[in-house]
């Protein structure tokens, strides 16, 4: 019972969102390497041995594999899943086929083929962000600050109690949460804060501490703080809904907002003020499915939402082997008029492989440790 316990609160939420993420981000891939007639040998879910699979009629071998950590679209004419040109097959390929390869295609369709992948998971995110405003709203607090603790950095910026809030670094503050949440994720940065008071626009610039905060499921974060609280009534909550076009531009700040804060999550380490236990890998990644899980099946799809937005963004990391490095080999290409040799390519890929390996043994360990 406790392995069937473990199975069900554990392994199945953390496949069902990272299969459908992956699913998204290979699909992209797909779609557009099929729209640009490129031969398509294999559409894999997982790596290693297959598990189950079928041909369509377009003899693309679809195959769910037994190792779902990621996926791949493999081309007719690939050495590889990581889409190394076989030179020996390619010569071989008769004309017909020669112009389905992948490599032989235009150098602009092999950019947009690479670029689609991590465009479908950044969309992904946008339908799922937007069906969830317009279908569900959101609870919100009036933005408006209450207490100002002594000595805090709220005091030190100049915050007064009856302030109302109206934007933080530039993203428009609807509710009181939305400006919890600015000031959290911004542990020791500068920010920006623009309000109202008696009538008046004011900007002000404030640091918020850093602290270590723990959630309801013991997972410790390292958090920004002001100093502050509001009055809260309970009446004071209310269920806002905006309308299709206003919530179409809450979507987009709300990926702006993590792209902007993963950024400079990852730049604190070049800082000094990173934070190495905030980074996980696939255990994490399991661990938080399973809690988010326990909440309910909203919060588990905006979770999808939010990994999808950060394998689209890493996967255009400019690192051999992940879709950012063969975008960089096909931009040289393009200004150089001519591939880069092919021991160039594979020095990269060498590279690439080691990085994104140790990336993950770091994240293996650091999970569980």
């Amino acid at each position: 019972m406790d392995f069937i316990f473990w199975l069900l609160s554990y392994v199945v939420p953390f496949l069902v969102v990272l299969t459908i993420i992956v699913f998204v981000h290979e699909m992209g891939h797909y779609l557009v390497a099929r729209w640009n007639g490129v031969a398509i040998q294999t559409f894999s879910l997982g790596f290693g041995p297959e598990l189950i699979g079928f041909d369509d009629r377009h003899g693309t071998r679809w195959r769910l594999s037994a190792i779902p950590l990621g996926g791949y679209v493999r081309f007719v004419g690939d050495m590889n899943a990581a889409s190394m040109p076989d030179e020996s097959f390619i010569e071989r390929a008769g004309p017909e086929l020669s112009k389905q390869l992948f490599v032989n295609k235009s150098v602009w369709q092999r950019i947009a083929v690479v670029v689609a992948g991590p465009i479908a998971n950044i969309i992904f995110t946008l339908l799922v962000l937007y069906a969830l405003l317009l279908g569900y709203g959101r609870y919100t607090l009036p933005p408006v600050v209450g207490f100002v603790g002594p000595w805090s950095p709220a005091m030190a910026a100049g915050l007064h109690s009856g302030d109302r809030i109206v934007s933080v670094d530039g993203y428009d503050v609807r509710g009181f949460e939305d400006f919890q949440r600015l000031v959290a994720t911004a542990p020791q940065r500068t920010i920006t804060i623009t309000l109202q008071r008696d009538g008046e626009t004011r900007t002000l610039t404030a640091t918020p501490d850093a602290v270590e905060s723990t959630d309801r499921f013991g997972n410790r974060h390292r958090i920004g703080l002001m100093g502050v609280t509001n009055h809260v009534q309970q009446s004071d909550l209310v269920l806002y809904r905006p309308g299709p076009v206003e919530a179409i531009g809450m979507t987009f700040e709300e990926v702006r907002f993590i792209v902007d804060r993963t950024a400079a999550f990852l730049g604190d380490f070049f800082v000094g003020r990173g934070d190495v236990d905030q980074l996980g890998g696939p255990i994490k990644v399991a661990t938080v499915s399973q809690q988010v899980a326990s909440l309910g099946i909203i919060p588990l799809i905006n979770l999808m939402a939010l990994l999808s937005l950060n394998i689209g963004i890493f996967n255009l990391l400019p690192i051999p082997m992940l879709d950012g490095g063969h975008l960089i080999y096909y931009i040289a290409e393009a200004i150089r008029g001519r591939p880069l040799p092919q021991r160039v390519q594979e020095v990269g890929y060498r590279i690439g492989l080691a990085v994104v390996f140790s990336l993950m043994i770091f994240t293996l360990i650091n999970d569980l440790f």
